[in-house]
């Protein structure tokens, strides 16, 4: 995946199925002979039309990090939606990373062969996730590439690549990992979306060959913008060498994914191509343009493969591309999930064919009112399936399907989804049937799929409410097996395992990695891990045992509630072997603005791409007196805007500090030492005032307008790198208001909120009125006023009675916009 935001994408209209049957005639239905003004679409199995090689999704950048700590029967639920057929997404293809223990987006993943002599084939999630994928399906396609690499695979100083035969090798043992697993594995790629050597993937092929893996299919080049055509078309040995032609992102990046198109010369190579990236949106807004991507690749480019990433969001908030996946799994602790609208989008082509089918080209086209079609016939032309979205309609349309080359001629049985809606009732329903030569009418904002075939079905596993990671929360590390991720730790860069203990009994978290590996995005490059509740830590003591090398650092970090680039957000509290300390902040200042999609106007006046703005500001620093061998204990207070730096049990700084609210629990280590960490420890704090801030699992918000990508959500996720953001296109003008649902009625007390910070003033309110309600119907205006047009968190007093609506309306506000990166609601406890 690109190293950017997710932020841009489109939802469509609302097309109501009843769930206990029709009320009358559903939308869609047939009638009896065509319309003066139908769109009729053939569908002839002897047009031709390339061979079909499946939808799949993308288990990368520690995206699904957090999936394999879940309870059951919570996984098996979700593993079902991804993987079952006849139940969910019905993947056909899973494609996932080989770690190489550096950041690949969103964490870090293990790498199986640190060095020469270093062979773990159980190291790591992906196997355990394969596996799991061929147990519900055996004819899933497995496909592998590499991110990062260990520093041994790579060569050159000022940029490291892996175009090595060390690399190969390493890749060779990868697939010898997969083997004792029993797992064959269908594709492999070189290095994502770095560049390509023609001459290495010819080796790579010769090198598969000759230890017996002849039938792994090669895939080049896992980047952008075609480039590697080019030389595939002049140079005979590289064309031979590779497989399929695999390209990113084909539809756009962080758009409505309109128009996918391929180089005519990139069709003439005869080899099949391979949407082998594509997606980066949420699992509930990009369900449509993930319904436009799975059809239009074919259709302006030839392409039949898709592949999505990710597989699902299952990785701390606190990290870039919040909820981008075609589900979201990111509390293990509570067993709660959600299959979004996105595994539906998937199931209307992945429920009704299967890799080896061939497109049908007289049926692959675009509808004249909006949207596009295609269809697809298995090898005996016994079954065919038609699929049409109508994501651009904004009318009805009347579409005709005809037959011919021999496909049957019965009725065609119809689903349809509606992919507006948070009603999972109304996505992936079955609605009547169709003959050819009747009338279908299509309305607006819908996926239908016509079809021969039966099977389908639709999951109901229902997910567990979300809730609270609850504190004190402590683990010892004893528990786990010698080589393993302790439960809920997500490595952002290195590799952090159980070890045994230096110098005395039981085990300890050691950093493992002790060489910079070859990097993928250059983020980081020092080993960080962080852990716990985004959405309720707030304020709490963490402590925790260090070892420090001979030379070096170690960190506790505190409040994170972001990470990019090479910052991670939050209080850090670093103590240096030679016996210095600090106390620092790192703040992201939000989502920079350059990283918005360019159809976002709210990033209006950025005209190129600019570092993300990090500011790190040192709080306290001392030397500690005493000698720092051995071990010591590092601890950090926060009760509000208060910060206690603890060594050894003793205060050695306090300070205030407003900019991190909320955030999880972090360890870093100096690039790139063993340094060891036990007994972690974080217990709750008990502000002054009588107050509590409500975790955000308990708060919900609606809102006057938002723009897609923007939902009032994310102002109450406990993150402030996502907002809402009224409507730009087109505009919603001023008032807008944003409304927060506590969830029953509480004595509130305070509401806070945090302005986006990326230094874009769109939306930022400066004149505002605040209102409460008991019902959601009948408000009460408690407070207005007007702030400064700036990023500072701002807190209002609530005069007392209870409530359980909150409603901030912006009467004024930059640009003329609304936003907000993070409204937080406090309640008296006494």
């Amino acid at each position: 995946m690109r190293a950017h935001r997710w932020w841009i994408s489109v939802l469509v209209g609302a097309f109501l199925v009843a769930a206990a049957g029709w009320a009358g005639p559903p939308a869609g239905a047939a009638r009896t002979g065509p319309t003066a003004t139908a769109q009729r679409i053939l569908i002839d199995a002897a047009s031709g039309g390339r061979t079909f090689d499946g939808i799949g999704a993308l288990s990368a950048g520690a995206s699904s990090r957090l999936l394999i700590d879940y309870p059951e029967p919570q996984r098996r639920q979700i593993l079902d939606y991804l993987f079952k057929p006849g139940y969910g997404a019905a993947l056909q293809i899973l494609k996932v990373e080989i770690g190489g223990d550096t950041n690949s987006t969103d964490g870090a993943e293990p790498s199986h062969m640190r060095d020469p002599s270093d062979l773990n084939c159980d190291r790591g999630y992906e196997w355990w996730l394969m596996e799991q994928a061929k147990a519900r399906n055996p004819g899933i396609r497995l496909s592998a590439l590499q991110w990062g690499a260990p520093a041994w695979t790579g060569s050159g100083e000022a940029r490291p690549t892996v175009w090595t035969d060390r690399d190969i090798d390493y890749l060779l043992s990868w697939l010898g990992c997969a083997r004792r697993h029993g797992l064959r594995v269908d594709y492999l790629g070189g290095w994502n979306e770095a560049w390509f050597d023609t001459a290495w993937y010819q080796r790579l092929h010769a090198a598969l060959t000759e230890h017996g893996y002849g039938d792994v299919k090669v895939v080049a080049d896992d980047s952008f913008n075609w480039d590697v055509i080019e030389p595939l078309t002049r140079d005979a040995g590289f064309r031979s060498a590779v497989d399929v032609v695999g390209q990113h992102y084909v539809c756009g990046y962080l758009s409505d994914y309109l128009r996918c198109p391929s180089p005519q010369a990139a069709r003439d190579l005869g080899k099949p191509l391979q949407a082998s990236e594509q997606g980066s949106l949420p699992y509930d807004s990009g369900a449509a343009p993930l319904a436009r991507a799975l059809n239009r690749p074919y259709i302006d480019g030839a392409m039949t493969s898709t592949i999505n990433w990710s597989l699902i969001a299952s990785w701390y908030d606190t990290m870039p591309f919040q909820a981008a996946g075609l589900m979201g799994a990111n509390e293990p602790w509570s067993g709660a999930y959600v299959a979004g609208a996105s595994v539906w989008a998937v199931a209307h082509t992945t429920q009704f064919t299967r890799p080896g089918w061939r497109y049908v080209d007289s049926a692959s086209g675009h509808l004249e009112g909006g949207g596009s079609h295609v269809a697809l016939r298995s090898p005996d032309s016994r079954d065919y399936s038609a699929v049409l979205e109508t994501i651009d309609a904004t009318a009805p349309q009347d579409v005709v399907i005809d037959v011919g080359g021999g496909l049957p001629a019965g009725p065609l049985r119809v689903w349809t989804s509606d992919l507006s809606s948070s009603d999972s009732r109304r996505w992936f329903t079955p609605a009547g049937s169709v003959r050819p030569g009747e009338t279908l009418t299509l309305e607006p904002g819908r996926v239908y799929t016509l079809t021969t075939t039966r099977g389908q079905g639709k999951g109901h596993a229902v997910s567990p409410p979300p809730r609270p990671l609850r504190l004190p929360y402590r683990d010892d590390f004893d528990s786990y097996a010698v080589g393993a991720t302790p439960r809920y730790l997500s490595d952002l860069d290195g590799a952090f395992e159980v070890a045994p203990c230096t110098g005395r009994p039981g085990r300890c978290l050691r950093q493992a990695i002790g060489a910079q590996p070859v990097w993928w995005n250059g983020w980081l490059k020092r080993p960080v891990t962080v852990i716990g509740d985004l959405k309720s830590w707030r304020d709490y003591t963490a402590q925790v045992d260090v070892r420090l090398d001979e030379d070096g650092w170690t960190e506790l970090l505190g409040r994170v509630d972001g990470q990019w680039g090479d910052a991670v957000s939050g209080v850090h509290l670093r103590l240096s072997s030679d016996g210095r300390w600090q106390l620092y902040d790192e703040n992201l200042q939000g989502q920079d603005s350059a990283l918005c999609a360019p159809s976002d106007p709210s990033c209006a006046g950025v005209s190129a791409p600019r570092a993300r703005p990090v500011e790190r500001r040192t709080l306290a620093a001392g030397r500690v007196g005493a000698p720092v061998e051995g071990r010591h204990r590092l601890g950090l207070r926060f009760a509000g805007d208060h910060i206690t730096a603890l060594l050894d049990g003793g205060p050695i700084a306090e300070v205030d500090s407003q900019v991190h609210a909320s955030g999880q629990v972090g360890l870093a280590v100096s690039p790139w030492r063993h340094a060891e960490f036990d007994d972690l420890a974080v217990t709750p704090v008990r502000r002054p005032g009588n107050v509590r801030y409500l975790p955000a699992q308990e708060l919900s918000a609606t809102g006057t307008s938002f723009h897609h990508g923007y939902e009032p959500r994310d102002a109450v996720d406990g993150s402030a790198q996502s907002m809402w953001h009224s409507e730009w296109s087109p505009r919603s003008s001023l008032p807008q208001s944003i409304t927060v649902d506590t969830g029953r009625p509480r004595p509130l007390a305070k509401v806070t909120y945090q302005p986006r910070e990326d230094g874009n003033g769109n939306g930022v309110i400066t004149r505002y009125e605040l209102a409460t309600s008991l019902d959601g119907v009948t408000f009460t205006p408690v407070a207005s006023g007007s702030w400064p047009l700036d990023t500072t968190r701002k807190e209002i007093d609530l005069p007392g009675g209870p409530a359980r609506y909150v409603r901030l309306t912006a009467l004024a506000a930059g640009g003329g916009y609304a936003s907000a990166a993070e409204i937080q609601v406090a309640v008296r406890t006494g």
